[in-house]
């Protein structure tokens, strides 16, 4: 068994937030043995699968081009 791991399985994980792909979404690393998380649909946290990076990806596009027009109807609405 690895020392990382060893660590981890007896005082458990030390996530970091990684990347913040929402306000509620966001994405988790253990900064000893490099486990990856996520917040799911329901917001418990569940393991980065292939498909989560996915629907993660999606949804941060979404988020950020939603926020960009938000921000340029405030802009526009000052302006009037």
């Amino acid at each position: 068994m690895k020392p990382k791991k060893l660590y981890c399985d007896l005082f458990g994980h030390n996530y970091k937030v990684t990347k913040k792909v929402t306000k509620h979404v966001k994405e988790y690393t253990c900064n000893c043995c490099k486990k990856q998380l996520t917040t799911n649909s329901n917001g418990q946290l569940t393991e980065l699968t292939p498909k989560y990076q996915e629907i993660n990806s999606a949804l941060e596009r979404i988020y950020n081009n939603r926020m960009m027009r938000l921000k340029r109807k405030t802009i526009s609405s000052s302006i009037c």
